[in-house]
Order: structure tokens, then C-alpha cells, then sequence
């Protein structure tokens, strides 16, 4: 038995028919390893909870989570972060994508010194055009307008030395967790490795395109401002064109006889207008938003179950 702890971290979301052929196949790469794998069930409508308590019964190295209800995918892995021991913690998905024989990579790596080991996922032919385009778009814009550079094609599975747990977990205290973005943030010695990613073994993705988007805009308000700057600029030279064109209809009523003709071009000025007034409105409204959340300082989950003395 090699003499490292190393904690597994698997945010659950009905995934009843993933749990146990991921936890054997892990148990089959890290068979040297002395390891803790810990569940975080945010919450799931199917049979997941039971299928936790079933395997942590029979399994001493298994412990589970149960959230009050759903708090979402980066809570379930702050949570694992916060009830992880190992000197070096794990993070991957329970469908199956993040290929288990990866991690020896991950663990070779840290051994060589790197702090943070990262995995960014090579795109393949099976997944569609939109996600390939949206996923570009967002890695685009995100590093243009932060002031941190994420990978395109960057994902939640990685290593964290424990030292790095504690920086996330004391440190980090921000309500609206982005940990992609946070993980580049934080510095420290790190390094990618590439992947190509296994299909999902069993279930459907929990990522819907209104989850995504919704990702997306948490992502980059979380670290930057400038969207705030863009609107101020937005809205001057809207200003400043519907100054010259009011000076325009002055003249003409003033100067001339003829009058100023045509609703349709007034009608859509001013739904123009109006249309980005409400963007630039709801630009404002997310970072109030925010303020406004992280000012309650609810907590980040709620257990409702587990098998971990707390």
C-alpha cells in the first residue's frame, strides 16, 4: 500500500446507474492507494442515496453527503472539499466521462512537485456543432474581458494538493462558486493534461442550455467588471446618437416645412433603445445580485443525510 491518502470527490445528480461501476473501476486503477471517496448526492430524485448507503455499509472507504435539497454542481464540490482528508483531492464527474485510468496521471504529476493538476477535454466527433461553438464562445470572452486565463475545453476534473483545499475552503469565500475560474485565479504551481472523454455510461446530462448560459454569465461576472464599463459605453454613444438625431428633427420642424415623417423609425428607436436599457439594467442587476446574496452569508449546502460524523 503506497503511504498516500488520496480523496475522490463525485458530485452526484441521479446518477443511480453510474455509482457503483465508477467506484469499481476506481478501485481498480488506485488498488495501491489508500483511498476515501466521498459522494456528494445533491439532492437527486432516483435511487442514489440508497445505492450510497447499500456501498458505504459494505465499503469502509465510502462516505457520502446528502443535500437538503439541490444546491447545485460546485456546491456538491465545495462540500467535498470541506470533508476531504487526503493529501491530495480529486474531483471528477459521476457519469463516467472523466476516464478513472487518468488519475495515476494526475497523481504522477503532483508527485513531481505541481500543486494543481487540471484536465482540459479534447473535443470529439460526437459532440454537436452548438455545444462545440457555445463552449468556444464562452472560453473567448471569458479570457478576453477577466483578468484570468482559463484553458478552453478546461474541466472539473483535476488534483488539488491539500494545502490548495485550504487555501479553497478558508480563504475562498465567495457565495457563487466558479471553481474553473478560481482554480486559475489562485496561481501555484500548475499544469494540463489532456483528455479525450468516454461517453456517459448510463443516464442524461444534467447540463440543460439554460444551465449552461446561466454558467456561462456566473463565470464571467465573478471576475470581471468589465461588462459594467461596457454598458457605461454602451449607453454614452447611444446618447450621444439620439442627441444628433434630436437635433436633426429640431431642425427640420424649425427650419423647415417639412415635418417629420414615418412612426416606424420611431417605433423601433425607441424598442431599441429600450431593448438595451433592459440588458444594460440586468448587467447591473447581476452584480447587485450578487452583492445582495453574498451579504446573507447563507450557507453554501445543507445536509440532510450522511455517514460522516460531523
Amino acid at each position: 500500500m503506497i503511504n498516500y491518502k488520496i480523496s475522490i470527490i463525485v458530485p452526484c445528480f441521479n446518477e443511480e446507474g453510474n455509482i457503483k461501476v465508477l467506484y469499481k473501476k476506481i478501485k481498480e486503477v488506485l488498488s495501491n492507494y489508500n483511498l476515501e471517496h466521498i459522494f456528494v448526492d445533491d439532492n437527486s430524485t432516483d435511487n442514489t442515496l440508497n445505492i450510497l448507503k447499500k456501498l458505504s455499509s459494505e465499503n469502509s472507504d465510502i462516505k457520502y453527503l446528502s443535500f437538503s435539497r439541490n444546491f447545485g454542481h460546485q456546491n456538491a464540490l465545495r462540500a467535498g472539499l470541506e470533508y476531504a482528508t487526503g493529501d491530495c483531492v480529486i474531483s471528477m464527474d459521476a457519469d463516467l466521462q472523466h476516464p478513472p485510468k487518468l488519475i495515476l496521471e494526475l497523481i504522477n504529476k503532483w508527485k513531481e512537485g505541481y500543486d494543481i493538476v487540471y484536465t482540459i477535454r479534447k473535443d470529439v466527433e460526437n459532440i454537436s456543432k452548438f455545444k462545440k461553438i457555445t463552449a468556444s464562445i464562452f472560453y473567448k470572452l471569458i479570457n478576453k474581458i477577466s483578468d484570468i486565463e482559463i484553458k478552453k475545453g478546461a474541466a472539473d476534473f483535476r488534483l488539488l494538493d491539500k494545502k490548495i483545499v485550504s487555501v479553497l475552503i478558508k480563504d475562498i469565500t465567495e457565495y457563487h462558486l466558479f471553481y474553473r475560474g478560481l482554480i486559475s485565479w489562485i496561481g501555484y504551481r500548475q499544469i494540463g493534461i489532456e483528455y479525450i472523454p468516454n461517453k456517459r455510461f448510463s443516464g442524461k446530462t444534467k447540463y440543460s442550455l439554460f444551465k449552461m448560459i446561466n454558467f456561462a454569465i456566473s463565470g464571467i461576472t465573478s471576475f470581471s467588471t468589465k461588462p459594467l464599463k461596457l454598458a457605461i459605453f454602451l449607453g454614452l454613444i447611444i446618447s450621444i446618437f439620439t442627441g444628433i438625431y434630436g437635433l436633426y428633427a429640431l431642425g427640420v420642424s424649425i427650419f423647415t416645412d417639412t415635418t417629420v415623417k414615418g412612426w416606424t423609425s420611431v417605433l423601433l428607436s425607441i424598442l431599441f433603445i429600450g431593448g438595451v436599457n433592459m440588458i444594460l439594467l440586468g448587467i447591473i442587476g447581476e452584480y447587485v445580485g450578487k452583492l445582495y446574496m453574498q451579504s446573507k452569508k447563507r450557507p453554501y449546502f445543507l445536509i440532510k443525510k450522511t455517514n460522516i460524523k460531523i
